[in-house]
């Protein structure tokens, strides 16, 4: 069945059932496809398109996640130190996800690579004689791992000025800054990306099916499960019988999670921030910025607040975009319902949620402290990263919900998670994913994990085509430095970024 085909009802029964039109969907999808062809998969969508929620270019805060500029994956410690591994992590993630680009791009599974990945350097950006002596630390942390060998630093002006002129232009000459830089960075569309694998998946059998929304899921006798689906345009219902899921709708995934009863996944909570972004498309401003450049949260700000000035190529145009600033709305998908919140709470994540109600109370501050934040605000807060910047020239944008997840926690009843959670059965029947950053840019590694959990009789089977795909599946590429160089090159030669 092509992407575009919704003839006829979903069959009956399936080895698969995919729900969302995501990046993580249409990731899982694709390395099944090439698993297992024999497999029959179904993927449903609420909307009429693939990626057009947390996936979109537009709503996805982080385009390209490598823990090369984004300073919350490297924090200094109490002593002033910093630790690098869980950027090495991130970055090793990132990795295998351009490795698994790479093939479906050389194997004619994806088209041109520049549709949605382009070389963007990345840089992190501060001011103030503490924040540069934090910076410089990182870089010499950093500098030593292979995967950031790269990385280069600067404390005068007309050395930051050249990377990224903006930043620079009528900032305080008396002013300290500093900043790093990996000119090998890029810029990602995820939503573009997503249309890509659905495109590949729906020319390769997969029942794709929009504006098809999963309403209900229950556990057969047979060890299967009915999966509920509703044709939004002509209130039909359908049983789908599969006797393995993935909910990867996003925010959606919270609800359908706790649908289906498995004992994993009670106790969770979904804690939802909206955000918005000033977007700026004129050429000359845009022309003076090519960079993805990440700064420090202001204090007593939640990671998700790390302000970013972001070089972004949608639909082979290029833009600026800056922020986030942070809002609230109940709702759990920028196309959810305001019920969403509420329909959530159960006895199993009520103490979580009380919990981390009180625990984070300087959040629920910088939440209404954001929300009331005027127009006016906004622009001051572009001005401190571009002096330069006329504020009521850049368009205000909302983005996509996130959903943090929020989870019980021995001796503290509940903790507020800023990461990605996989959730599997323990019969490996029911995958979910829940949660936010750096979510897109690691959906490979993610899927490849979930793959495990859920299939440990096929995993040994599939490892030689995985290898083949993922040419260094099961390596720490930090610990293998000709290696990762060879990677490097390969993957920079395929996706177009040399």
């Amino acid at each position: 069945m092509t992407a575009d085909s919704q003839a006829g009802k979903p069959a009956n029964h399936t080895d698969v059932v995919l729900i969302g039109g995501g990046i993580m969907s249409a990731t899982l999808g694709a390395f099944l496809k090439q698993l297992q062809p024999d497999w029959s998969i179904a993927l449903f969508e609420r909307l009429d398109r693939a990626g057009l929620e947390s996936s979109d270019p537009w709503n996805n805060a982080g385009t390209g996640h490598a823990a090369l500029c984004e300073l919350n994956y490297s924090p200094a410690a109490k002593d002033g130190s910093v630790d690098p591994a869980k950027a090495v992590a991130i970055n090793e993630q990132f990795q295998v996800s351009r490795q698994f680009w790479a093939h479906m791009v050389s194997n004619g599974h994806l088209g041109d690579p520049g549709s949605f990945i382009n070389a963007v350097p990345h840089m992190s950006f501060v001011w103030g004689e503490g924040n540069v002596e934090y910076l410089r630390r990182r870089y010499e942390a950093l500098r030593a791992q292979p995967l950031f060998k790269s990385i280069e630093f600067a404390t005068d002006h007309s050395s930051i000025a050249g990377w990224a002129p903006l930043l620079m232009k009528e900032r305080p000459a008396s002013q300290p800054v500093a900043a790093s830089r990996v000119a090998g960075g890029t810029d990602v569309d995820f939503g573009a990306l997503t249309r890509g694998l659905t495109t590949y998946l729906g020319e390769n059998d997969v029942d794709l099916r929009y504006g098809h929304d999963v309403t209900d899921l229950s556990k057969t006798s047979q060890n299967r499960w009915d999966v509920t689906v509703r044709n939004r345009a002509t209130g039909q219902e359908h049983t789908v019988n599969t006797r393995f899921v993935f909910i990867g709708a996003g925010g959606g995934a919270l609800h359908l999670l706790q649908k289906s009863g498995i004992p994993e996944g009670r106790g969770f909570a979904g804690f939802p921030v909206s955000g918005q972004f000033l977007r700026c498309t004129n050429p000359d401003t845009v022309s003076q910025h090519n960079a993805k450049v990440y700064g420090q949260a202001s204090v007593g700000a939640p990671p998700m607040s790390v302000p970013h000035l972001d070089t972004r190529y949608v639909n082979g145009e290029r833009s600026l975009l800056f922020g986030p600033y942070a809002g609230f709305s109940t709702k759990f998908l920028k196309r959810g319902s305001l019920l969403d919140l509420p329909m959530t709470i159960r006895p199993s994540n009520l103490l979580p949620m009380l919990a981390v109600g009180k625990d984070n109370i300087p959040l629920t501050r910088y939440l209404i402290s954001e929300v009331l934040k005027k127009r006016e605000a906004k622009n001051e807060y572009l001005n401190e990263f571009v002096p330069s910047a006329d504020g009521n020239r850049w368009e205000l944008i909302t983005a996509g919900q996130r959903v943090q997840v929020i989870k019980k926690a021995p001796g503290k009843g509940g903790v507020l998670q800023f990461g990605t959670e996989v959730i599997t059965s323990a019969d490996g029947t029911v995958g979910a994913l829940l949660g936010a950053s750096p979510g897109a840019s690691t959906a490979a590694p993610i899927m490849i994990e979930l793959m495990r959990r859920c299939f440990p009789g096929q995993i040994a089977a599939w490892e030689p085509k995985l290898k083949e795909m993922i040419p260094g599946y099961g390596t720490k590429l930090n610990e293998n430095e000709s290696l990762a160089d060879d990677i490097q090159s390969m993957t920079d030669r395929v996706l177009g970024l040399t």
